[in-house]
């Protein structure tokens, strides 16, 4: 078997795979530094003859897979398989799998410092220092930049998958209290407390977004939530920008109804007027979509998808929580010879 990879892949996870499956065609998008389109995606494929293909950001298309049936499987570095046309390759029988929780921890880290900062007004204070207004005696900067602690705070987290059960593992700690809104989940942990979203959004001091983008979740934190937090409360976005509606989110920022925003995601990437509109304002942190951009988190999504792999192909397994489309197990034999 010949395995195209285009995604950031390390060497020794290349070597497990090898091992396993056969040669391994390593072509990453980062040498040309955007992703494969469909098009160079399907003569890429063409050229080496791929039997499989582990992609990163690479553009999937319905096309590529049907000039392209004969894929062993599609492996994701992702943790939401959607640049790639799931059920075009679940129709050709392809199995496809995903890395969900590649960047937890990347994301997890990112929060904390974001929020330290944010509620230290850390910002304000660097740029009052770098502009030389510190003036001999003078308790300016004691007294005009003093901030809060997380410590003690109500963390609310919309959405309790991997990102935000790594955050509320290590702000815990500070300590916070924890609270969350899944409907799919129910933590065993009693320190966790699982309420409603109407409840969450009233009582916490920081509401956190880890939802998923569906039909369900397009759209859903919008004004009538929004206004039920409190005047000093912070909102944290570094999921996906269409769950929340960014109007009403503005338009609350705009009427100080809370103390400010931690926005790591767009509507428009790169930004439009409007969501230029939230960035710049000051009491909105925002970064360009980086919350998941660590070194480490490549060398987590190959063994996290090396892992899926052996427990798909060589232990037989089809219980897998990375096994996106479980459904291809109708269409055909799926037993890998090397």
């Amino acid at each position: 078997m010949r395995i195209l990879i285009t995604a950031p892949y390390h060497q020794q996870a290349q070597d497990e795979l090898a091992n396993w499956f056969g040669e391994i065609i390593y072509r990453p998008w980062k040498l040309q530094e955007r992703a494969y389109s469909p098009t160079e995606l399907i003569d890429l494929l063409k050229v080496t003859q791929a039997d499989a293909l582990i992609t990163e950001h690479d553009e999937v298309t319905a096309a590529v897979i049907e000039a392209y049936p004969a894929l062993r499987f599609i492996g994701v570095c992702r943790g939401t398989p959607s640049n790639v046309a799931v059920s075009t390759a679940t129709e050709k029988g392809i199995p496809v799998f995903n890395t969900p929780a590649r960047n937890a921890q990347a994301v997890a880290e990112l929060f904390i410092a974001n929020l330290i900062t944010l509620m230290r007004n850390t910002l304000a204070a660097i740029h009052w220092l770098e502009g030389e207004n510190w003036a001999a005696g003078a308790h300016t900067s004691y007294l005009q930049f003093k901030g809060n602690e997380i410590a003690g705070k109500t963390i609310g987290m919309v959405g309790f998958g991997a990102v935000g059960q790594t955050i509320a593992n290590l702000v815990r700690h500070f300590p916070t209290r924890i609270q969350y809104y899944d409907p799919f989940y129910t933590s065993d942990d009693p320190d966790y407390k699982k309420t409603d979203l109407e409840t969450l959004f009233k009582s916490s001091d920081v509401v956190s977004i880890h939802l998923p983008v569906n039909e369900q979740t397009k759209g859903l934190i919008g004004k009538p939530l929004l206004t039920l937090m409190k005047p000093d409360a912070i909102f944290v976005n570094t999921a996906r920008a269409v769950v929340v509606n960014r109007e009403d989110l503005l338009e609350v920022l705009e009427n100080r109804k809370i103390r400010g925003a931690i926005l790591d995601v767009f509507d428009h990437e790169p930004p439009d007027e409007l969501d230029y509109k939230l960035i710049h304002r000051e009491d909105v942190l925002a970064t360009p979509h980086i919350a998941g951009a660590t070194f480490e988190v490549e060398d987590h999504h190959a063994d996290i998808l090396n892992k899926a792999l052996h427990n798909f192909f060589v232990a037989e397994k089809t219980d897998i929580r990375q096994f996106v489309n479980p459904a291809v197990l109708n269409k055909k034999d799926l037993t890998i010879n090397p």
